[in-house]
């Protein structure tokens, strides 16, 4: 790996060996390198921000390209597939092709592609479109966070991972509202045409910030670890999408698909293990501090796109909001973390790291504990609460979590790192999201039988109800149909309240985790140059 990034990995070593306790001038990043991470900052932003960024408008572009709801699920499906079959290879690429001209190649193939999607002229072109889009997103994503860890020394860490949480938390709360808007106030087209200026700053930023470094040419290529990988993530991602509406391993199609995955993943992970040049460094997970901080990242991201699923379905499903709606109830847990994030280098001067990303993990819980209690009279006001606690929470997880994970690393490893850090967090949203659409399916359909087990039409009290019924509709027929949507109503937010409990437990186990496998450090530590590798 020393030949891939030469000129920013050797600048790297030398600040990790530097015995200085105390930040010194070379301690000190050079403007370039800040230009550098910024613009990683800004791709990885970007590229998150597109996977959520869709939601809230799927239905006009449904109708534009004229696809059924099944079919329009397919906009996302195709950019996520692709996003996370790339993801594991991008610290190859980098390294095979160089840092610089690999990454300015993905800027502009992110901007390219966002500005087809915006000309799709019907459902097939709008998926191929989204699947280059997704393909050059996730190489933005992983490929920040190597840019951070090479271009900062360990003193300044804290602050760029501050920026990377960002895109990391931010930007998934703030896409369905960012679209919603775009959309009510312009049209769906908008919601890509925010990439053009977006990504022209990106190429413009790492251009000037990046220098020309070595690509390793005569670096093996990993064909079988590629082939593998890309169809063990790949069908692993369709699966998590297409079960729940094929009803799982009732469908024969699931279950061969299943085994399909598995045996790739198998022989995927069994290539990196006996490989002398593997894909990805799989053996850093036997570091217990980067196996913990990854399995957190999973929950985080089952908490974070969990939530971000469940809470518009709630919204347009039960309360009736339309996109712009959903936008202004989901934005609470988005814009206080603006505020937030850059005061959590400071906190980690004086509080170990696992207890601040613990406390993130409660607060989070909290969050979604308290939105386990929905009714139909809880809605936009009385949701803010939960999500400003959501908001305190999650800056307090990513940047040190970011850090605990990279800490005693190699710099050669540090790209693997990443992709695997990353790719752990989208996995954990994938599962998480079909999980708990499954879970809500489940659980409605048993609230269901237990209500209608209750109703008994010879009941005194069923009798009252449905003569105030008739006395609104006239017609005893359609009081029988009000009293049922009725039922199925509660049974919605009944399901949505046992899906959001599920989260709360969820975040609670990886704050418990956290708290035992993660050895204390004292505060400071995963910032000061002393740590250094």
């Amino acid at each position: 790996m020393s030949r891939n990034i030469s000129s920013d990995m050797s600048s790297d070593k030398s600040r990790s060996r530097s015995p200085a306790v105390s930040a010194g001038p070379a301690d000190q990043p050079s403007k370039l390198d800040w230009i550098a991470v910024i613009g990683g900052i800004v791709g990885a932003f970007m590229a998150v921000l597109d996977i959520q960024i869709t939601n809230a408008s799927l239905q006009d572009i449904q109708g534009a390209l004229s696809a059924t709801v099944e079919e329009g699920s397919w906009i996302s499906t195709s950019y996520l597939i692709a996003e996370v079959i790339v993801i594991p290879m991008s610290g190859w690429l980098a390294a095979r092709f160089g840092l610089r001209p690999f990454i300015l190649t993905a800027t502009a193939a992110f901007t390219f592609f966002s500005l087809l999607c915006s000309f799709a002229w019907n459902l097939e072109s709008m998926i191929v479109f989204r699947a280059f889009q997704g393909m050059a997103g996730g190489v933005l994503i992983p490929t920040a966070f190597t840019i951070i860890s090479l271009k900062l020394p360990l003193s300044m860490r804290a602050k760029g991972m501050a920026l990377f949480g960002i895109t990391a938390t931010f930007a998934p709360a703030i896409g369905p509202t960012l679209g919603g808007w775009l959309t009510a106030q312009f049209s769906w087209h908008y919601i890509f045409y925010i990439n053009l200026p977006a990504g022209i700053l990106m190429f413009i930023l790492l251009s000037f910030g990046l220098q020309k470094g070595q690509a390793d040419a005569k670096r093996a290529t990993d064909w079988p670890g590629i082939l593998t990988m890309a169809a063990g993530l790949g069908s692993l991602q369709y699966l998590l999408e297409e079960g729940q509406r094929k009803d799982w391993f009732t469908d024969p199609h699931i279950v061969l698909l299943t085994a399909f995955s598995v045996s790739s993943l198998v022989l995927f992970v069994w290539r990196q293990l006996s490989a002398k040049e593997p894909l990805l460094q799989l053996r850093i997970l036997g570091q217990s501090q980067f196996l913990v901080a990854s399995i957190a990242s999973a929950m985080l991201g089952l908490g974070l796109y969990g939530s971000v699923y469940l809470m518009p379905l709630y919204l347009a499903r039960v309360q009736g909001y339309n996109a712009l709606q959903i936008g202004e109830v989901i934005m609470w847990m988005g814009l206080p973390q603006l505020v937030l994030m850059p005061l959590v280098p400071k906190l980690m001067q004086w509080i170990d790291s696992k207890y601040l990303v613990a406390t993130g993990f409660l607060l989070f819980a909290l969050s979604s504990l308290l939105t386990s209690h929905l009714s139909l009279d809880m809605a936009h006001d009385q949701l803010i609460i939960p999500q400003l606690i959501r908001a305190l929470g999650q800056p307090l997880i990513m940047v040190p979590m970011s850090l605990l994970a990279i800490q005693g690393i190699k710099p050669q490893d540090l790209p693997s790192a990443s992709s695997l850090f990353n790719i752990f967090r989208n996995l954990g949203g994938a599962v998480g999201i079909a999980l708990l659409a499954t879970l809500v399916e489940h659980q409605y359909a048993v609230h269901l039988w237990h209500l209608s087990e209750q109703v008994n039409l010879f009941e005194p009290a069923t009798v009252n109800v449905l003569q105030q019924l008739e006395s609104v509709s006239q017609q005893s027929g359609q009081a029988l149909a009000m009293l049922q949507r009725t039922l199925q109503r509660e049974a919605t937010i009944m399901a949505y309240n046992d899906a959001f409990s599920a989260v709360s437990l969820g975040l609670i186990g990886s704050a418990t985790v956290l708290l035992l496998f993660i050895r204390p450090q004292p505060a400071g530590a995963t910032s000061a140059p002393a740590a250094a590798h």
